[in-house]
């Protein structure tokens, strides 16, 4: 028999208790380096001294901190775009085909989820330095593109299932061609599964370091990567300043989710 939680009394009090305690480990690093971005040491130090806005000014006017922000949103809206164009694509094969291998290659297509990115960084790594990609923008936006494909896939695909077909059948009877009931029914009727699809995507893209690493050079950084470098020849609080506008990003773009969906929802 499942549990009630309504009816759980004390335990429920304790069960949010836990719920608090174990968000709040999770969280308690990010809330540190906002702080730190805030602090007037000169060093990583907590609690800061005094509190300023410098290291804010100091990364917006430093070009090479822009360009490697720059680089980043420009490779994560392209990795979204590919990503939401193959994975919906993917998601008709996967939830309306019929044949031979479906879930097979359901499985292929998810499998970036759960293998380790090291391993794909170093096999994409040696794989694009035949190609001459290592080090290009076209080689970031195809690996982060694989990494993004199943956040793209899981929710177009959900939303597809969840979505009515006869609706679609009843605009074919009425006269429209199978694409044209498609792109004026089918797809604004899933399109908080395309929205979600593109953020977490870009997400993906967004917030990823370890293959960006490996695909890095010295013309071609992204933020984490340019965050990275920076750990190991400085501890200065603009890189502080630099987490926090990354950890703001991603935290605006899944509010921004939230609430559409809720909006629709209700």
């Amino acid at each position: 028999m499942l549990l009630d939680y309504d009816r759980m009394g004390w335990l429920k009090i304790a069960l949010l208790g836990f719920t608090a305690l174990v968000a709040g480990f999770l969280l308690l690093p990010v809330i540190f380096i906002v702080l730190l971005s805030f602090g007037s040491s000169r060093w990583l130090a907590f609690p800061p001294p005094g509190w300023t806005l410098k290291w804010y000014q100091e990364l917006f006017a430093d070009p090479a901190w822009l360009d490697a922000a720059l680089t980043s949103a420009r490779i994560a809206t392209l990795t979204a775009i590919l990503s939401v164009t193959i994975g919906l694509l993917a998601s008709f094969a996967l939830v309306r085909g019929q044949f031979a291998g479906r879930e097979i290659l359901r499985g292929l297509l998810l499998t970036p989820m759960v293998l380790p990115v090291v391993v794909f960084a170093i096999a994409i790594y040696a794989f694009f330095l035949r190609l001459g990609l290592g080090g290009t923008s076209i080689g970031f936006v195809i690996a982060h593109t694989v990494l993004a494909l199943p956040f793209a896939i899981i929710p177009i695909a959900t939303a597809l299932e969840g979505f009515d077909r006869s609706i679609e059948d009843a605009a074919i009877v009425c006269g429209a061609s199978p694409i044209e009931a498609r792109l004026r029914i089918t797809l604004p009727s899933i399109r908080i599964g395309i929205f979600s699809a593109a953020i977490f995507s870009f997400l993906a893209s967004w917030d990823e370091v370890v293959v960006a690493i490996f695909m890095a050079s010295p013309s071609l950084q992204t933020l984490p990567v340019k965050i990275w470098g920076s750990l190991r020849s400085d501890l200065s609080p603009v890189i502080a300043a630099a987490s926090s506008l990354l950890v703001g990003l991603t935290l605006a773009l899944m509010v921004l989710t939230a609430l559409l969906q809720r909006k629709v929802r209700t």
